[in-house]
């Protein structure tokens, strides 16, 4: 809030009215152990003009330079009309659609979004979005534990090629539901899993095995054959997909001979800017079958006693609209404003339009690959074809790589060295549609002379 329009006879008078002296009176209910101890360290209040200037003063120390770091977070091209339109009123300030009659417009858009995700993901439904892709994973596995009724075991076969955080949120949310998480390896010449590392777990009861595409390094995983080794164990198949990757390749419903049953991801490549980390949404589509355990809100379209065409919150199984013990899910949400931003988005790309991002961003990738790698002492790491990101490896010290790039403004990626110890000077490079030939051969021309 920028103006606190209060005045000090307005609080009184306020104060007056329900009989209470002092704002301090209001929380004297609570007792004194409880009540936080005053701020010592935080000084008195600035000026609006102190203020404005101490901010533009550290907003200066920002130096974005160019960016191939990816691991989850893309710079892609947002056109002017997605904010412009998202930053409306009647969308910023939109709140929750309980009230069908005086929220069309909203309930509209929800619809619109849930059919272009279950369109790209080529499943049979999708929810009103989630808090971010890890919190969506989470809610995967739960939705999948819920649902297979083959399985006693709730053991999920989790990939090490895995968004690395998302593991941990995942860990995070459901390790006090008795579900186990088994780590599953990758091919340390592939990046990928394979069905001869899968073999190891043939006798096992596996409710649900998670796949990425592309997976963490950016490598395309075999995922027919992995989603069919899961199918003939009666395991659910969970797939986490970026969902520019998914309008160039084979859609999670078509993988194998029955599809994934459950696809989760993030939704920031789609509209939404590298915001110092945020905010971003998760998505959630699955089959039809499933859909009675799938968390958060749906929004369908019907028509009303007049004939006429009308939307509404059809399935809301969460904790604020039923007991909280029934809920599929007590911390989902939808993200309103970044779906608003994605959907606006897709209509103006269009399927031929991401398609054209995927294409750009894969291309740019390649190219880029092939101009570090022609560097003494820079290597492809992996032998398996990657979307828009891959990993390259060093014969020096990565870090100090990384410090002599940001010099000279070139976020060249992001270091492998802490999660994946064993793959050694290792870096994650991504390149997306916003690279031109000249930011490449400035990054070779800048590692060249590091090298």
């Amino acid at each position: 809030m920028p103006f606190i329009p209060h005045t000090k006879a307005n609080v009184e008078e306020m104060l007056a009215a329900i009989g209470v002296k002092s704002i301090e009176d209001l929380f004297a209910e609570i007792p004194a152990n409880l009540r936080a101890a005053a701020l010592t360290n935080v000084p008195d209040g600035s000026t609006e003009m102190e203020l404005s200037r101490l901010m533009q003063k550290r907003a200066d120390k920002n130096n974005q330079g160019l960016c191939f770091i990816g691991a989850g977070a893309y710079e892609h091209h947002i056109p002017a009309a997605v904010w412009d339109i998202a930053s409306r009123g009647e969308f910023m300030t939109a709140y929750t659609p309980y009230q069908a009659e005086a929220s069309q417009g909203t309930l509209q858009l929800i619809y619109e979004f849930q059919s272009m995700m279950a369109s790209l993901t080529g499943m049979g439904v999708s929810n009103a979005s989630l808090y971010d892709g890890a919190s969506a994973l989470a809610e995967a596995i739960l939705m999948a534990v819920r649902s297979n009724r083959h399985s006693k075991t709730r053991k999920i076969l989790m990939p090490t090629t895995v968004h690395p955080a998302y593991r941990e949120v995942v860990n995070v949310i459901v390790r006090a539901q008795q579900i186990e998480l088994v780590e599953v390896p990758y091919d340390k010449k592939r990046g990928v899993i394979t069905s001869e590392i899968l073999e190891g777990y043939n006798k096992d009861d596996i409710t649900a095995l998670v796949i990425p595409q592309p997976n963490f390094f950016g490598a395309l995983e075999e995922v027919d054959e992995l989603t069919d080794w899961a199918h003939q164990k009666n395991a659910l198949v969970i797939g986490i997909v970026n969902p520019i990757a998914t309008a160039l390749l084979k859609e999670p419903g078509q993988w194998g001979n029955q599809g994934a049953d459950i696809v989760c991801g993030e939704g920031q490549p789609l509209g939404a800017p590298l915001a110092s980390g945020g905010p971003y949404f998760g998505f959630l589509t699955c089959k039809q079958e499933y859909v009675r355990q799938m968390p958060g809100r749906i929004v369908g379209r019907t028509l009303d006693l007049e004939g006429k065409s009308g939307f509404v919150l059809t399935l809301q199984a969460r904790e604020q609209h039923i007991r909280r013990s029934k809920a599929t899910s007590n911390i989902c949400t939808n993200q309103g404003l970044l779906v608003t931003a994605a959907t606006i988005y897709m209509s103006l790309l269009g399927p031929e339009g991401l398609r054209k991002v995927a294409g750009a961003s894969h291309t740019n990738t390649r190219a880029l690959i092939e101009q570090l790698t022609a560097i003494k002492g820079v290597e492809l790491a992996f032998e398996q074809p990657f979307f828009h990101e891959t990993v390259i490896r060093f014969n020096k010290p990565v870090q100090d790589i990384l410090e002599k790039l940001a010099e000279a403004g070139i976020q060249g990626g992001y270091i492998l060295t802490d999660d994946y110890p064993e793959l050694g000077n290792a870096l994650l490079v991504c390149a997306t549609e916003t690279k031109t030939k000249e930011d490449l051969a400035l990054y070779k021309e800048a590692l060249m002379k590091i090298m």
